[in-house]
């Protein structure tokens, strides 16, 4: 899973704008900094919309690791009849 918090570096720490919610204790965390005045808001959500696809589909790879699979039809169907599609 990925999770993307907002933070300022100040004396040698980063203080965070809020506290991660479900993290396990002692995981791990990539900080990126980013120059004052050139940061663009949509490369920036663009960046992190390509992070969360590779954090998903590294998910995805540990489920099928684990043996979490299921038949491609029951996953078809499921997704009909989630949003009433008619096959």
């Amino acid at each position: 899973m990925l999770k993307t918090i907002k933070g300022i570096y100040h004396n040698g720490q980063i203080e965070l704008t809020e506290l991660p919610q479900n993290m396990s204790d002692r995981t791990q965390a990539i900080v990126t900094f980013l120059e004052p005045g050139k940061i663009d808001p949509t490369k920036l959500r663009q960046l992190i919309d390509k992070l969360e696809t590779i954090a998903g589909i590294q998910q995805g790879f540990e489920e099928l690791n684990a043996g979490k699979t299921r038949p491609i039809g029951d996953f078809v169907q499921g997704m009909q009849q989630k949003y009433d599609i008619s096959g």
